[in-house]
């Protein structure tokens, strides 16, 4: 299912298909939608990156500002400006490439502000939700550093999200297809070298419930634009929401999607993703290795 493919970085290349890869995330934020503020202070954020990469994290991802469904990230006022952005994410990024030397730092941000501060101060990935979209500049940045960039797939800008119409599977394929092919000719035409290029086909990210299904039994497909997968699923409200039967018809709570967001994972992983997004690592390095090793058979 998977090829074996290599992702240019700002400073290393990581090769990607024979072992799946696992991105630990660290939201410093005070809204994230997965943790509500848990690592806002820098001195906790520091603490849990360290902890997520003892656990067997592969790529750290600092994200400062919340983009959860309803928030008015991307707009042209977004809720948490650069400057507010940089002064969450900074302190901890440097200290994470201070204490860690060999960490793989990935930052989540479409700011192009952002992300030049964060390669300056050494992060190797810029990881884009808007895939390019709320702030092509970005994508001119990341040439510059030579980053490796994640570009994602999504639908509007999240307060625009609830509100997007149902799309039939094939013309979700379509569109997710459609979009990702448009943010990599802007990559590319910013000067992004190819092989600098991961997508991420963005679940949650303006789909609706059922769509997100849909996408993760047709994510293969997406390998035919020529590079490799990452899938962010953990903890997103589609598993809380096929969980709600078991929760008294209410959607599962964050704290209790940890297993179904291991299934999901595991289905990406056997599905073509190379790389996974995930908030509990130790987990999802375990049930990597199993994935990986039904892919080994095949």
């Amino acid at each position: 299912m998977r090829t074996i493919a290599h992702w240019r970085l700002r400073t290393r290349t990581f090769e990607l298909g024979r072992r799946t890869l696992v991105m630990g995330v660290v939201n410093i934020t005070p809204d994230s939608f997965s943790d509500g503020g848990s690592s806002l202070d820098p001195d906790r954020a520091i603490a849990h990156a360290l902890h997520l990469f003892e656990e067997g994290a592969d790529i750290l991802d600092l994200g400062a500002e919340s983009t959860r469904p309803g928030s008015h990230a991307g707009g042209v006022d977004p809720s948490v400006s650069a400057q507010e952005e940089q002064r969450r994410l900074l302190p901890v990024l440097e200290a994470i490439v201070k204490q860690l030397p060999r960490a793989v730092v990935s930052v989540d941000t479409y700011k192009a502000e952002t992300a030049r501060a964060a390669l300056t101060s050494g992060a190797e990935i810029i990881n884009d939700v808007s895939g390019l979209l709320w702030n092509p500049e970005t994508a001119g940045v990341c040439a510059e550093f030579g980053a490796g960039v994640v570009l994602t797939h999504t639908r509007g800008r999240p307060e625009q999200w609830r509100g997007q119409p149902q799309l039939a599977p094939d013309a979700l394929m379509a569109t997710v297809r459609a979009g990702l092919v448009a943010s990599m000719e802007t990559a590319k035409a910013a000067g992004v070298a190819g092989d600098a290029i991961t997508l991420d086909p963005g679940y949650g990210f303006g789909k609706k419930f059922d769509e997100n299904y849909a996408l993760l039994a047709r994510q293969a497909e997406l390998l035919e634009l020529g590079r490799p997968l990452l899938a962010g699923v953990s903890r997103k409200s589609f598993l809380g929401r096929t969980l709600a039967p078991l929760f008294g018809d209410k959607d599962a709570p964050i704290n209790a999607r940890e297993n179904a967001s291991l299934a999901a994972m595991t289905a990406a992983i056997l599905n073509g993703a190379s790389i996974v997004r995930v908030h509990a690592v130790r987990q999802a390095v375990e049930a990597a290795r199993i994935a990986d090793a039904i892919l080994a058979a095949c």
